[in-house]
């Protein structure tokens, strides 16, 4: 993953705290050490006349490096109190302390030292302008040292706990099982891996596209990306991303390319994100190899599925042909199958199955014998009982399969001829022991045998299609999926416009 390089930033002066009640030793300190100067960096003074004022400043301040500590103020011990407090309880582990003080003696050194994890300890009287020069040289070196190996250990710390979040997320999303769920997933997981800001939240934007061979198709998004997030720039980038195969940050937007093996790419947008650290970047190249596997295995799913609707969509052609009904019957049953399951608000994934397996409702009059199917007028009891069977044969046909289409396709071919009241056959059930794939089906397909011709009648008007769906609610048909269909006529007749019978 490559990102755009920028300079590097400059470094602030280190922050040296004054603590003495002698206004006298502050000036001479901060005079003396003017010029100083470590890794190019000079320094900051800050000041306190009293321990309180100290310790006011310590909880202000939490980058400062040195304090030089007057042992004598207030009271005799007031910057043994300071270090300890320090220390103990503002949690400092990290200031470097040198104790100053114009009274020798008034503090055990090696006691202080130790409890307290002093730097060094001076009398006034020695500080000259050279050993207060080695002694701030020391502690600041001691200082930068400490903070490269925290640094270092946060580093590890927050990448071990990164790469705990790219299993998770990539765990999330290898159980998606759609390119829509996919990039929903692909979105929610970038976010929840960066560990975003909530002041970047709230202007996020973000889409997660597929890129086809002429233009990007959005699939999922988070807030509104409109005109202006898809306009020349972006689509520059996107095409950069694509033509050089990698990643890269554009000043606030990222610009993510998701190679895979299938010939298309998946790409993530987010904007507004102005800054992408080292270890993210890391994290997100991980990611994103996890990515390109989960995105081959949806689309090599996605080929298996559409594989095998057609070839059930065809099967179930090959059926209706007998009947002499055109073909396109079972793809209109198919799509008010969807649209009655959506309407009711059945999840994405047992839609996708209704939809595939609605076509096979017929199967198994592929064992009716033609005298019976092909009869233009009303059928004997005989004929009757003939046709009856072509629910069982339906479920001998599909029966046993573990596959989640055929498996619905054997329900659906049982028990489509069920009536709500328990009249229908082949085993009488009644309101909500049939399923509730084949409650479904079963208005779509009384539906469309009303609103289309068949050897037995004319096609009927609206109107009286839909007054006759009305009659049978409750008796035939489940009342609920009736009244979903009514509500959506204009969806459904939209898609017999699409479907129309062919001569």
């Amino acid at each position: 993953m490559s990102f755009l390089s920028s300079a590097a930033p400059k470094l602030p002066p280190w922050k040296v705290l004054l603590v003495d009640d002698e206004p006298d030793i502050h000036d001479i300190t901060k005079l003396t050490l003017n010029r100083f100067r470590l890794d190019g960096r000079a320094l900051s003074f800050l000041h306190a006349y009293s321990a309180s004022e100290a310790k006011e400043v310590m909880a202000r301040e939490t980058d400062i490096a040195l304090v030089f500590l007057d042992v004598v103020m207030e009271r005799e011990d007031s910057g043994l109190e300071v270090a300890r407090w320090m220390r103990e309880e503002l949690g400092n582990e990290f200031t470097r302390i040198v104790l100053r003080t114009g009274q020798p003696g008034q503090a055990p050194e090696e006691r202080v030292i130790v409890n307290f994890d002093i730097n060094d300890y001076k009398e006034k009287t020695e500080l000259d302008r050279t050993k207060l020069f080695t002694t701030t040289f020391a502690a600041l070196r001691a200082y930068r040292d400490i903070m490269k190996v925290e640094e270092a250990r946060l580093v590890q710390l927050n990448y071990r706990e990164g790469l705990e979040r790219v299993i998770a997320a990539s765990a999330h999303i290898f159980r998606q099982r759609n390119l829509k769920d996919f990039a929903c997933g692909l979105l929610q997981q970038v976010v929840a891996l960066l560990c975003l800001e909530q002041s970047i939240l709230l202007r996020l934007r973000a889409a997660s596209m597929i890129a086809g061979e002429t233009e990007y198709e959005v699939l999922a998004q988070i807030g509104d990306i409109g005109d202006t997030l898809l306009g020349p720039e972006l689509l520059a980038q996107l095409d950069d991303a694509r033509k050089n195969r990698i990643s890269r940050l554009h000043g606030d937007t990222y610009v993510g390319y998701f190679p895979n093996n299938s010939g298309k790419a998946s790409l993530l947008v987010l904007k507004g994100v102005e800054d992408i650290s080292e270890i993210d970047a890391k994290l997100l190249e991980l990611f994103c190899s996890g990515v390109a596997i989960a995105f081959d295995n949806i689309l090599l799913n996605q080929e298996i599925t559409d594989t095998q609707a057609e070839l059930i969509l065809r099967l179930g052609d090959v059926v209706e042909s007998r009947s002499n009904e055109a073909g396109n019957h079972v793809r209109r049953m198919s799509e008010v199958c969807k649209l009655l399951a959506q309407a009711s608000g059945m999840p994405d994934d047992e839609t996708a199955v209704l939809r595939h397996a609605a076509p096979m409702h017929d199967i198994g009059k592929i064992a009716t014998p033609d005298a019976v199917l092909l009869k233009p007028g009303k059928l004997d009891a005989a004929e009757w009982e003939i046709m009856k069977q072509h629910p069982a044969v339906g479920l001998s046909i599909l029966n046993g399969s573990t596959r989640p289409i055929l498996k619905a396709a054997a329900v659906i071919a049982h028990q489509h001829h069920e009536k709500f009241d328990g009249s229908g056959y082949p085993q009488g059930l009644k309101g909500h022991q049939i399923h509730l794939y084949a409650r479904i089906v079963a208005v779509a397909d009384v539906f469309d045998a009303l609103m289309h011709k068949r050897c037995y009648k004319q096609a009927w008007p609206v109107e009286r299609t839909l007054a006759h769906l009305r009659e049978l609610a409750g008796r035939h048909l489940d009342p609920v999926f009736v009244e979903l269909l009514i509500n959506n006529i204009d969806a459904a007749l939209e898609v017999n416009r699409r479907f129309p019978d062919l001569d």
